[in-house]
Formats: C-alpha cells, sequence, structure tokens
C-alpha cells in the first residue's frame, strides 16, 4: 500500500473540438476566441428548427485509424480512438509497458453511437434484418468508446462508463480517480460525443433545449439576456490520470496539475420548493481539494443559456465566491455543448490555464449585469492561475463539481 495522500495528476491530454482537432490548435483558437460554430453541414438542417452546430470539420477518420476499425465504428468512437492515441502519446505512457492490469478507462457517454444505429435502422427497414450490420449489436453502445479504447491499447484494468449526460464528464474523471486512489497505476477518462445525425438531431430537440437562432455569433449566449438555448457540438477531451508519484518517478513530460476535488449532487423535484444543488455540489468540491473559496482563480461555467437555469448558476457562483469576486468563462460557447465531452474539454482548457496564464473567454456575448458575473468575452485575459472550478449539469438535474490545481 501506498503511505500518505494520493495526489491524481494529469499526464496527457487528447482533444478534438469543433475550433480545433488536437490539443494545440484547440488551445490556440480558444485563447483567441475563435469559434467553431456553423451551419450543420453532416445532414441537410433545412427542415429542423435547429440548423447550427459545432462540428469538427477536419478530422478525418482514415487519417489516424486502421481500416479494419472503421466499418465496426460510429463517428463518435473514431474521434475518441484517435484522442485517446494523441493522450497516450502526449503522456508517454506506453500501456504495453505497464503490468496486465495496470491500466484502465472510464469514459462518459451521453448518446452513444446515434449516427451508426440510424444508419443500421434504416438498412433494416428499407432493405431487411439481413442487411443490419452485425457490429450494429455494440457500436451504438454507450459504453463502446471505453471498450474499443481498451480493446486498442491492451487496457484490463478498473474500467467502465458514466452516464449523467453533461456532468457525466466531471463524473467518470472523479471516477478515475478513486480508481488511482485504489491503486491502479493509470487510467485514460473523459468523455467525447458526437451526434450530429437526424436521428440524434430530434432527440436533442426533444428536450426543448437547443437555439433556433441562424446567426453562428449570437446563437449560443449564456448568461446574456438574449440567451436563447445551447448550440449542441462534437468532440471532447480524454486524459491520462496516474498518481503524482508515479509520474514524478518515470520522468513524465508534462504533469498539467491535479484533480483536486469533486462533488456531486442531484435536483429535487420540480415543484418541491427545495432548493437546487449545484451549490451544494461545489461546496462538496472546494471540501474535497481543501480550497477555500478566495483560493479559486477561475470558473469554468456550465452555462446553459437557458433563463432560469443561467439564473441559478450565476447565483450558485455569486452565493459561493461573492458577486464579481472570481472571473467566469464558457469557452464551450466557441464549440457549442459536447454532452459528454463537454466538461472534459472545460478540464483541459482549465490545465492549459494554469500552464500558460491566459483564461480562454466566452464569445458573442454582452453579459447582462443582472446576473453579477465577472465574465471573461472577447479576447484570452491573462492571468495569474493556481486553481480552477469546473461545472458541468446534465439534463434531469445532475450537478457535479471538479476543482484542478498545479502540482
Amino acid at each position: 500500500m501506498r503511505e500518505g495522500p494520493v495526489r491524481t495528476v494529469v499526464t496527457g491530454l487528447g482533444v478534438a473540438a469543433p475550433n480545433g482537432c488536437g490539443t494545440a490548435p484547440y488551445w490556440a483558437a480558444a485563447r483567441q476566441g475563435v469559434s467553431g460554430i456553423g451551419r450543420v453541414s453532416r445532414f441537410d438542417p433545412t427542415n429542423y428548427p435547429a440548423r447550427l452546430a459545432g462540428e469538427i470539420g477536419d478530422f478525418r477518420a482514415e487519417d489516424h485509424l486502421p481500416g479494419r476499425l472503421l466499418p465496426q465504428t460510429d463517428r463518435m468512437t473514431r474521434i475518441a480512438l484517435a484522442a485517446a492515441d494523441w493522450a497516450l502519446a502526449d503522456s508517454g505512457v506506453d500501456p504495453q509497458a505497464l503490468p496486465e492490469y495496470g491500466m484502465g478507462v472510464i469514459t462518459a457517454s451521453s448518446s452513444g453511437g446515434f449516427e451508426f444505429g440510424q444508419r443500421e435502422l434504416q438498412a433494416l427497414w428499407s432493405k431487411g434484418g439481413r442487411y443490419v450490420s452485425a457490429y450494429q449489436s455494440f457500436a451504438w453502445f454507450y459504453a463502446v468508446n471505453s471498450g474499443q479504447i481498451s480493446i486498442r491499447n491492451g487496457m484490463r484494468g478498473p474500467s467502465g462508463v458514466v452516464v449523467s449526460d453533461q456532468a457525466g464528464g466531471l463524473d467518470a474523471i472523479a471516477q478515475a480517480r478513486r480508481q488511482i486512489r485504489k491503486g491502479t497505476a493509470v487510467v485514460m477518462s473523459g468523455g467525447i460525443d458526437a451526434s450530429i445525425c437526424p436521428w440524434g438531431w430530434v432527440a436533442q430537440m426533444a428536450g426543448g433545449r437547443l437555439s433556433t437562432s441562424d446567426d453562428p455569433e449570437r446563437a449560443y449566449l449564456p448568461f446574456d439576456a438574449r440567451a436563447r438555448g445551447h448550440v449542441p457540438g462534437e468532440g471532447g477531451a480524454l486524459l491520462v490520470m496516474e498518481n503524482l508519484e508515479d509520474a514524478r518517478a518515470r520522468g513524465a513530460a508534462s504533469v498539467y496539475g491535479e484533480i483536486a476535488g469533486y462533488g456531486s449532487t442531484m435536483d429535487p423535484q420540480p415543484g418541491s420548493g427545495r432548493p437546487p444543488g449545484l451549490r451544494k455540489a461545489i461546496e462538496l468540491a472546494l471540501a474535497d481539494a481543501a480550497a477555500a473559496p478566495d483560493e479559486i482563480d477561475v470558473v469554468f461555467a456550465d452555462a446553459a443559456a437557458v433563463p432560469e437555469l443561467d439564473r441559478i448558476e450565476a447565483e450558485t457562483i455569486c452565493g459561493v465566491f461573492g458577486p464579481r469576486a472570481v472571473p467566469v468563462t464558457a469557452p464551450k460557447t466557441m464549440t457549442g455543448r459536447l454532452y459528454s465531452g463537454a466538461a472534459p474539454l472545460d478540464v483541459a482548457a482549465a490545465f492549459l490555464t494554469l500552464r500558460d496564464g491566459v483564461i480562454p473567454p466566452s464569445v458573442g456575448i454582452t453579459p447582462d449585469p443582472e446576473y453579477q458575473l465577472d465574465l471573461v468575452v472577447g479576447q484570452g485575459r491573462p492571468a495569474t492561475v493556481r486553481s480552477a472550478l469546473v461545472i458541468a449539469r446534465g439534463h434531469g438535474g445532475f450537478n457535479s463539481a471538479l476543482v484542478v490545481r498545479a502540482a
């Protein structure tokens, strides 16, 4: 058994986002406020009320994966496999050099392989069951990213999938931290989602929170009086996580920082009169990190762009930190909400903020003064950042919060 507290750190990042495929391109775009939101191109959105999305336009699976994997994988999984390769390369971890059960993979998922499933359903109804791919048995599944990453890299340690919508990305990272504290050497965690297809689009519209604006620069406006819902997107981030002592012992090239604290709650039943659970999740994360509110240098907001949800989040942030007392940002305004991939991408951005001392901005927003938030807008803001808080909420009442800090 290891002696003393186990500090879990991130040593590798694999990012795939609409405004940059790869960590360096994404981060360069995010610092400068460059958006990846535009009109949907993966299908014709003309007859749908919502027609904008954050798409990864420069990703070709054939450039990153062997041909044998393409017939059996959804776009979501192809992106995840490539991001896993990038994260491993960044960390310098070789899964084959670890003990047989020394590395696991715990991802989050919100939609599963919607595009693959839609194609096979079309084959079923138009041609018959003989024309449905055998790969449909797993390519649609929520756990498929964890499974395919595990198979491709021989990761046989503690693994799984977490399904709690946008909060799931933080929940998966927290679960990975638990496994490292129990003795697993390395865990890959995070989330990648991609469901920009007619079937996925209808499912997202059913939630009633998609923006119907056709102006990419004004469609997704959290904490703005013009807020009218969010723009969906595809992508996310995968992180290589390990014990700090082990990372230092092997001479890890990069230690981005520590996963220091985590908290999660569920909102009460609507109409119950009880307060939302978001503040408690943040307080649990701060307590877990042994951090006072004034030690947090920036908050990465959930940023629903639904007026009532924005009000709850703003009141919670002000209640914990004080009005305009901490910089708040929502870089997902440049990518859209990536569902299970959104919070891991924010975590990656938080670690890059720690490294480079630049808070990425929220774009397109004219902050509503009623929210009393110090929103970082327009361009990146230089700042000394040692600790950051990432907030994520999932449809149905999930609340999660994660504290990251310099190691």
